[in-house]
Order: structure tokens, then sequence, then C-alpha cells
């Protein structure tokens, strides 16, 4: 399994607006994969294969670039910078983090940290008070010469390493980094094992996710599928102090196939269909349904005139921290299902 790729995908910088990077990378590594790359106006990649026929049946993948992290919003004179969040972060995990202040000439390093006194002289009320995600500043150790060279609207990343541990992978961005690897992984393996497809395949690696899918809505809508599988994390809440109701998905027990959150209804007969192709092959899968939040799926079932939409998502312990954490051989079975799911079309 590539996972160097990964790697490579997870720690290379993109938030919402600033994917150019990332997408960067994925067109180095879709060439020869695609009949046709192009650039839509949000900055989504856009990777077709043809069909065969006049009229081929159009599917396509939906796999966000885009991390969540920050815009650089003010810097002091003493060099402190200030931040606006672009992206659902808990402030809980934001306390003492290394980042990146991405800029036009280079990444400076920083550390972010929540205004205010250190433990060591707060009051026992000032202790319960929990910042707000733009209640927090970049100290980059340059004092008054950051203004020089960092400007308002520079984008801002953790700054944590890929790390594999076990079966187990751990590192900031796996949402949704880990889309953006099986859309590149899953058409290698169709190349490489000579299978063909009829239908017309657009895997569009969409700017914008984690801001409302606007990527996927603009890339969605000039594609016009018949189908749409929305690939992403979801939660694996299979941790201490969650109740097993809750758990969304358990590491290790296969793709998640993806019934519904709070922004779409997957088709049911795609579920079926894609839950027999799994069983046929011997796919270890899992049904899931999340309480709120939403992905590119939606955005793709709603365009147009519409399509039949379903999601393949992979269980993701600790989301939206530095520290995610998935299971390879989760991730191993998406790719197998996705690769299966465009040779029977």
């Amino acid at each position: 399994m590539n996972l160097d790729l990964l790697k490579r995908l997870c720690e290379t910088p993109g938030v919402p607006g600033r994917e150019h990077r990332v997408r960067a990378l994925i067109e180095e590594q879709a060439k020869g994969l695609f009949d046709e790359i192009r650039t839509d106006a949000l900055g989504s990649l856009i990777c077709t294969r043809k069909g065969k026929g006049d009229k081929p049946q159009k599917l396509l993948l939906l796999c966000h670039m885009d991390e969540i992290g920050f815009l650089v919003s003010h810097i002091t004179d003493k060099g402190f910078v200030h931040v606006d969040p672009v992206g659902g972060f808990d402030p809980r995990n934001l306390f003492s983090r290394r980042v990146l202040v991405c800029t036009d000439n280079g990444d400076i390093k920083g550390v972010m940290n929540a205004e205010g006194k250190p433990i060591h002289i707060q009051s026992p009320e000032e202790r319960k008070k929990m910042p707000e995600p733009n209640q927090f500043v970049i100290d980059t150790g340059l004092g008054a010469a950051a203004k020089d060279k960092i400007k308002i609207g520079d984008y801002v990343v953790m700054n944590e390493p890929f790390e594999e541990m076990g079966e187990k992978i751990v590192s900031k961005a796996l949402d949704n980094r880990i889309a953006c690897w099986l859309g590149l992984e899953a058409v290698r393996k169709l190349v490489e094992s000579e299978d063909s497809h009829d239908c017309e395949l657009t895997v569009a690696f969409t700017a914008q996710e984690e801001v409302g899918l606007r990527g996927a809505k603009t890339a969605s809508f000039g594609v016009a599928p018949d189908i749409v599988i929305g690939v992403d994390t979801t939660l694996a809440c299979d941790t201490p102090g969650v109740p097993e109701k809750d758990r969304t998905t358990v590491q290790g027990e296969g793709f998640g196939l993806h019934i519904k959150d709070g922004s779409f209804i997957a088709d049911i007969g795609l579920v079926k269909e894609i839950e027999a192709l799994a069983g046929e092959k011997k796919i270890a899968c899992q049904r899931t349904i999340l309480a709120r939040g939403g992905q590119d799926g939606a955005a793709g079932q709603q365009a147009g005139a519409g399509a039949r939409a379903v999601g393949i998502v992979v269980g993701t312990r600790y989301i939206h921290t530095v520290a995610e954490m998935i299971d390879t051989r989760d991730l191993k079975a998406a790719r197998k299902i996705l690769t299966a799911f465009i040779a029977a079309h």
C-alpha cells in the first residue's frame, strides 16, 4: 500500500480556498490515470476517464482536498498573529500547538496558544473559561519583523508528523486526504489490473468542503452525474467514554457504507448494490449513520437535476485534531470496494 503518498498528502498544507499545493501534488500523481485533467473556477481538480458508447453512464467520486485551518486576520506591532478559523475546531484541542504560517515566500513555524494568563496566575474562575477558536494567537518568535513577512489572508495549518503505529496511521489532515489517496489509488489499481469500465468516470478533488461543500457543488453541476459517491472520513468513536450506540464505526471492521448524515440520505438501491458487491468480493463493510455533519455526496446528490448518491467512508478516531487515527485495514477495504464498483459500471 502506497503510504508514502498518503504521508505526502497529509503533510502538504491546504485549507479551504488555499488548496493549490495539495492540488499540484494530486495532479502530478493523476497523470497517466485519466484522459482529461482540468481545474475549475473554484479550484477543484476534475479528472475524467472516458466511457464506452455514445452516452455512457456518468459516475462521479467526490474527494475533498481541504483540511481545517485558519486564515491570518491581524498581526500586532509586536508580531503576534491573530487568526480566523476555516473549518470546525474544538478549542480544547488548540492549546500549545505547533503550527505553520504559510506565506507566498515560504512556511514560517509558530506556536499557538489562547490569549490570557498561564495557569500559574489564573484564578479558579479563569480556569473554567474556554476560549473560542478566534481567541487563539500565534507566536512565530519573529517579533515586530513578523509584519514584514506575514500578510492578512495567509493561511495556517497544524504542524504535526504522519506516524505509523501498528495497524494504525496517525496524522493531521487525514480528513480528507484519505479520500484524495483513495481517488488516486482506486483508479491506479483499476489501471494496473487492466480492468475496464463502461461508465464515464470522474474523480473530483474538491475545494472548500469544510466551509459548506462549495467545490462539490460546482464540480457536480459541471459533470451532471448519474451516480455520485462521496468519499470521506467519518467518526470512529469506539473509544472509552462513548456509548456503544454513538460509535458510528468500529475500526478494523471495514469501510463505512454511509447511509445518512445531517446533509443527505443515501440512495437505498446503491447501498444494497455496494453491500452485495462487498459480500461477493469478501470486502469488510459496515453501515454508518452520522447524527450531524455532512459531506460532499450531499452536494452531488442535489446538483442540477439530481443524482443517485451514497457515501464510502473510513472511520477515524479523534477527528478534527492533529492526532486523527485510521486503521489501514479499513483503508484497504475502501480502496477495494471503490475499484470493484467502478469496474462493475
